[in-house]
């Protein structure tokens, strides 16, 4: 028999809904079946099924949006399903809510939250992990706006953190990643207007690949921060795409600076809409690996990169710089804090050519992993995700966590 919550309910194999509720975004991990899924709807249903999981000793695992690479929201033990708390206000945003709600929500009363571009990605596993978007180069990470947050301990006790209350977990909340301290059912942010902005948006042909991405190394970081320009390269040719605060001549005027050819801009929209225009179809299962830059990339790693292209294989470079590294790497837990660009290396989830890629570019790369884009092959995790606050991310861990309920490969 289940067990039960109080407010919420919980779903077995044999419920109606659980095939549709139990897979994740991600489609690596959607074999996955766990013995249930909880639908939680307050504090106490989190609770109860830590209790639970305590109880017998079963696997449990929080779920905003599901879009974990490496699956750390799937397990065949108990999946929190926290979609049902998915309120939003400029007061406090639930743990559950999607993108698309947070932008459409803030919307109403005029406020947004530097933050990614897919509708269905949780807003809590993307702040808890950093959190780089079309903003971010203004107002820096979705964690850098996080004010505070609600938070469900192994015990069952509910901690309420901030600058001043728990100020060591408010830290390890910002940046260390998702799962690791507790359950997050609720944070509060520092909003910031909501502005109107340029969509940016260029094609290019394959034969200036070279060119194309030495220019963007070497010009998109340092751009005005009110401009973000990043880069995807596949073997049929590269699309430019970004956003700009400013309006449309402007924004022309500035990405002249870049190059003098034609950009196709839409100005005039909020940041809400912008998002939309950017919400493409679901992709395809996939494999990423990834890394951070803090110089560029060598003519030679260049061409070796782009000699490996060919049919679902594709980079992508996202500019860094601006209101990013304008933070101490101690400050939060997210040490990346002095990175150029973000290189993506993605394909099919067979293809061995990620790995290859990973490898030729990583000769020049930085050592640091986003991590939000977990990678189960790094030889050496807790130096990429954490760098120097690595120590005291441990010691958050043993004061909040001494069990280690929370677990995981690579987890703190």
């Amino acid at each position: 028999m289940p067990f039960l919550v109080p407010d919420g309910q919980v779903l077995t194999p044999a419920s109606p809904d659980y095939d549709a509720v139990r897979r994740p975004a991600g489609t690596p991990h959607r074999d996955v079946r766990p013995r249930f899924v909880v639908l939680c709807r307050s504090d106490a249903d989190v609770a109860g099924a830590l209790a639970y999981a305590r109880s017998t000793g079963e696997r449990l695992v929080p779920r905003g949006g599901g879009h974990c690479f490496a699956g750390r929201s799937s397990t065949d033990g108990i999946v929190l399903d926290l979609s049902g708390l998915h309120s939003v206000s400029p007061a406090e945003i639930g743990a559950g809510a999607r993108l698309r709600e947070v932008y459409e929500g803030l919307h109403a009363y005029g406020r947004t939250l530097p933050a990614g571009c897919g509708p269905t990605v949780g807003i809590t596993g993307l702040t808890l992990g950093g959190g780089i978007g079309l903003l971010g180069r203004t107002h820096g990470l979705t964690c850098d706006r996080l004010a505070g947050a609600r938070v469900v301990l192994a015990d069952g006790s509910v901690v309420d953190c901030d600058h001043d209350r728990d100020p060591d977990l408010f830290w390890a909340l910002r940046g260390a990643g998702g799962g690791q301290f507790g359950v997050v059912t609720a944070l509060r942010f520092d909003t910031v207007a909501e502005p109107l902005t340029t969509r940016i948006e260029a094609r290019r042909p394959a034969a200036v690949l070279d060119d194309l991405v030495r220019a963007w190394q070497a010009w998109a970081p340092d751009a005005p921060d009110e401009l973000t320009l990043n880069l995807t390269v596949e073997s049929s040719g590269a699309v430019l795409f970004g956003a700009s605060t400013l309006d449309e001549a402007k924004t022309r005027q500035v990405l002249r600076e870049f190059t003098d050819q034609p950009f196709e801009l839409r100005g005039g929209l909020p940041y809400h809409r912008l998002k939309q225009t950017f919400a493409g179809p679901p992709e395809p299962p996939q494999r990423t690996r990834s890394e951070f830059f803090s110089r560029g990339l060598s003519d030679a790693t260049i061409a070796s990169l782009l000699t490996g292209l060919d049919g679902r294989r594709r980079l992508t470079f996202t500019a860094m710089g601006g209101a990013y590294n304008r933070v101490a790497e101690d400050a939060t837990a997210f040490a990346h804090r002095g990175e150029r660009f973000l290189l993506e290396h993605v394909a099919g989830p067979d293809d061995p050519w990620v790995d290859r890629s990973w490898a030729v570019a990583h000769a020049d790369g930085s050592g640091r992993v986003y991590p939000n884009f977990p990678d189960p092959a790094l030889d050496d995790w807790a130096a990429a995700y954490h760098a120097g606050n690595h120590r005291r991310l441990r010691a958050v861990k043993r004061a909040y966590d001494p069990g280690r309920f929370f677990d995981f490969p690579q987890a703190i």
